[in-house]
């Protein structure tokens, strides 16, 4: 009997991997620029710092990538077509978030070449058009992220490749998430302020999903039923 065993550990992995490099990618190394009065020149002081920062967060982009394109295997077999859909959502995540990096990256141009760039008169302008610009990439991030991960523990409850409390839990944390990030549309202030609540749960889950995986692999018996699956299949 197949029991993804191997699969199992890698998406576990890319999940602990994932959530370290979004937070010390953007949230410790980028964030902590972007978010004080004196970005600008905090950020010409902090070139390396900022370059690393957007690299762990394409990296964290990559991993999520790679734990659809893992799972698509085994969750195709139930639901075709979500399953791809899941896959597809991944990559415009993907793409979104190297949107978002975007900013940071213009900015570190623009405050260490400011007449180069014709705007040596002043940044505050550019920079306030930058830093809105990835607020909204990240809002549609996050819409995009919260539907993906809906799908997927919609999937997996479904399937049972994983207990059954966890998927109710992904389930209601990217709900939360979805939440927050409408009605951050509506109300910055308030969204802003309810975020770390809102999204906690979604990291707690994610990680505890992870070493579950690492350490436990997926049921035993959803797995057997998959291999008899793709045996009848097999011509």
């Amino acid at each position: 009997m197949k029991t993804y065993r191997k699969t199992a550990t890698l998406v576990g992995s890319a999940y602990l991997f994932s959530n370290i490099t979004f937070i010390l990618g953007a949230i410790v190394m980028v964030e902590a620029i972007l978010g004080s009065p004196e970005y600008l020149s905090l950020i010409s002081a902090s070139r390396a710092q900022v370059i690393l920062g957007v690299l762990l967060s394409f990296i964290n982009g990559l991993a999520y990538v790679g734990i659809a394109v893992l799972l698509f295997p085994l969750l195709r077999l139930h639901f075709e077509s979500l399953a791809l859909a899941y896959v597809g959502f991944r990559v415009v995540e993907f793409i979104t978030q190297i949107l978002a990096d975007i900013s940071p990256l213009t900015l570190l141009t623009l405050a260490e070449n400011p007449g180069q760039t014709g705007v040596a008169s002043g940044l505050q302008g550019p920079g306030a058009l930058l830093l809105a610009e990835r607020f909204w990439a990240f809002q549609m991030l996050n819409l995009i992220f919260s539907i993906s991960a809906l799908l997927l523990y919609f999937m997996l409850f479904r399937t049972r490749l994983i207990p059954g409390f966890i998927s109710i839990w992904g389930l209601i944390a990217a709900f939360l998430v979805l939440f927050n990030t409408v009605l951050g549309w509506f109300n910055s202030g308030l969204g802003e302020a309810l975020g770390t609540i809102t999204g906690l749960p979604m990291l707690l889950n994610e990680v505890f999903l992870g070493i579950w995986l690492i350490a436990r692999g997926f049921n035993p018996s959803a797995t057997a039923i998959e291999t008899a699956r793709q045996l009848t299949l097999e011509p």
